[in-house]
């Protein structure tokens, strides 16, 4: 299967071939994608492409019917989502994962107690994430009492609690005001420095071409092409199923 691949297949968070299909009808048929540290990629096209199915099973929430999913050359196709989990690869999903009825910062503690068992570790840990993500003046605030981009911006400082080199994010862009659309911005941004390596599934198509570096349309449940912003833009199949002829960004 790697040989087939356009990249190598022992650097990053990987799908070779993934395929699923639901009583006799094919969802995902062969694909294949790959997410580096460091690089923000998107995955994206019309509904019932196929995105979905095929990010769930990257995730470990579907299991695949053919084909693997590898984390830096190791296969992790059989490991349950909290196993990919402890291995490095994070996961935000839609819905808001947030614990409600806690702070801000004993939601964040609550993802430290599980990883880290030293106190003082813990509390300069807590600290950093408050201060690094700009929330540590809501730190006694309940979560409940959060906006739409405070609450992302905790969402996210949760995952890295466990300190992983994948997160990937379920629709973030939706159900957020359109200043918040900019907070993602920064954020993806920020995570790709920090060497984390991000996928992004999302309906607002614009705002995710506007964050990631590089994207994969699906289309009929295949890769229909993969590119940069600009050459998906820029690609006359992408523009006739999905986009439509007057899209620009």
């Amino acid at each position: 299967m790697s040989e087939s691949l356009p990249f190598d297949p022992n650097i990053g968070l990987v799908a070779h071939g993934i395929s699923k299909s639901y009583k006799k009808r094919t969802v995902v048929e062969d694909v294949s994608l790959q997410v580096k540290r460091g690089e923000a990629v998107g995955l994206l096209g019309p509904n019932g492409a196929g995105k979905t199915t095929s990010f769930y099973m990257i995730v470990g929430l579907v299991q695949t019917d053919t084909g693997s999913i590898t984390l830096d050359g190791s296969d992790i196709t059989q490991l349950p989502m909290y196993r990919r989990a402890r291995l490095g690869v994070g996961y935000l999903p839609q819905e808001a994962s947030i614990f409600r009825g806690l702070t801000v910062e004993q939601n964040i503690m609550a993802a430290l107690e599980v990883v880290e068992p030293d106190r003082d570790k813990r509390q300069e840990m807590l600290d950093g994430l408050l201060a690094e993500f700009g929330i540590t003046r809501l730190r006694h605030s309940p979560a409940l009492a959060l906006s739409g981009g405070e609450r992302r911006r905790l969402e996210i400082a949760r995952a890295l609690a466990s300190q992983p080199n994948y997160i990937l994010l379920d629709e973030p862009l939706a159900g957020i005001d359109p200043i918040a659309v900019s907070e993602i911005r920064d954020l993806v941004s920020h995570l790709k420095e920090r060497g984390i390596g991000v996928l992004i599934t999302d309906h607002n198509v614009r705002e995710t071409l506007e964050v990631i570096d590089r994207a994969y349309i699906l289309h009929s449940g295949k890769v229909l092409t993969e590119g940069t912003p600009e050459e998906i833009v820029a690609n006359e199949d992408v523009r006739r199923v999905y986009l439509g002829e007057n899209f620009s960004l």
